[in-house]
C-alpha cells in the first residue's frame, strides 16, 4: 500500500469518528456570580446611570428586548429584559460589553457578549 493510500485511509478513519461540524454546540452561557457596582469599569457605571435616568442613550440598539436565548439569566416573559451597550475604549463598534436590565429592577453585566453574566449588586 502506498504512503498516499495509507494517509487517505487514516484521514477517512478519523473523519468517521469526528463529530460533525453542525453537531457541535457553542458553550452554554453562564451566570458567573455577582459583581459590586463599584467594581465595574467606569463605562459600565456610566451606562447604569443612564439607564436609571432614562437616557438619552448613545446607541440605537440600547433598550431593545434581550431575549435571553443563552438561557443564563432567570427565565422571564418576553420583553422582561432590556439590553444596553457599555462603551469599550478603543473599539469603533458597539463592542462586546452589555448591561441587561430586568423590569424587576435587577441588572446583569457581560463583558464577553453574552457568554458570562454577573449580577450587579449596589
Amino acid at each position: 500500500m502506498s504512503t498516499r493510500a495509507v494517509l487517505a485511509a487514516v484521514v477517512l478513519a478519523l473523519a468517521a469518528f469526528a463529530p460533525a461540524a453542525h453537531a457541535q454546540k457553542a458553550p452554554a452561557a453562564v451566570l458567573a456570580g455577582e459583581v459590586r457596582e463599584a467594581a465595574l469599569p467606569p463605562e459600565a457605571r456610566a451606562t447604569l446611570a443612564l439607564i436609571r435616568k432614562g437616557g438619552p442613550f448613545p446607541y440605537a440598539m440600547d433598550g431593545v428586548t434581550f431575549a435571553n436565548r443563552e438561557g443564563a439569566l432567570p427565565r422571564r416573559r418576553r420583553g422582561y429584559y432590556r439590553e444596553f451597550t457599555v462603551k469599550t475604549p478603543g473599539v469603533r463598534t458597539r463592542g462586546a460589553r452589555r448591561i441587561i436590565w430586568g423590569s424587576g429592577g435587577e441588572y446583569y453585566y457581560t463583558e464577553d457578549h453574552y457568554n458570562h453574566f454577573r449580577r450587579i449588586r449596589e
